[in-house]
């Protein structure tokens, strides 16, 4: 059974990566060359040239080898999920656990984070990774809170702690950006809109996959 959830994992991870691909080709990409090109024209004075793919076929190879291994990842996540909150995943409830990771991995996250080009103005990274890890943390627990308690002095201590990080607050930005506003505002609404679609597309064909590679309706629990 072990083997079937893996297999299904797998099978969903790659399908959400190659959707995911595409999308951000068609809608992301363009966003961060132009990005690159203000990046590169504020700091051509700079003899630090790091490593990246080259544009074209290594480039977008990486991009869809990184975002299938990254799909294949969150759908161990969530099968593992799924054993220790004992509720399964199936195609019925495939979209409430999809709209759940992308609460937890991106929507909570960007409220404080929002996703950044390269040329932004950033703040601490250490401060930020922290930040970030905690706000994950923190809406993984509170949904999972508000999906599995019914005292609603439980559900209220599950929203407290989904509203914790950013009553804290995320570290602020430094420096100056070398990209448009325009373009920083348009590049976060897209990647936050492909998350959205990723995420679905995960755990929903992760809940047909379950269905039928663990031979029952119940999903991964049963499988488990």
């Amino acid at each position: 059974m072990i083997r079937r959830v893996v297999l299904a994992a797998v099978l969903a991870g790659i399908a959400a990566g190659l959707v995911m691909s595409a999308i951000q080709h068609w809608r992301v990409t363009p966003l961060i060359l132009q990005a690159e090109s203000f990046e590169a024209a504020h700091a051509h004075d700079s003899n630090d040239h790091a490593w990246a793919p080259a544009d074209g076929i290594e480039r977008t190879g990486f991009t869809v080898l990184f975002n299938v291994l990254t799909g294949v990842g969150f759908a161990l996540v969530a099968a593992a999920a799924s054993l220790i909150t004992r509720v399964p995943i199936t195609p019925q409830t495939g979209l409430m656990w999809g709209l759940a990771g992308f609460a937890t991995f991106m929507l909570a996250p960007s409220a404080g984070l929002p996703p950044e080009l390269p040329g932004m103005a950033r703040g601490d990274l250490a401060s930020s990774q922290a930040w970030w890890w905690l706000t994950v943390a923190a809406t993984a627990a509170g949904i999972a809170g508000l999906a599995l308690t019914r005292h609603p002095a439980w559900k209220a201590a599950a929203v407290a702690l989904i509203a914790l990080p950013h009553l804290i607050g995320a570290p602020q930005a430094s420096g100056d950006s070398a990209v448009p506003a325009g373009l920083a505002n348009a590049f976060a609404a897209n990647a936050i809109a492909v998350s959205a679609i990723f995420w679905i597309v995960l755990c929903v064909s992760l809940g047909f996959l379950l269905a039928r590679h663990a031979g029952g309706e119940t999903g991964a629990q049963e499988a488990l």
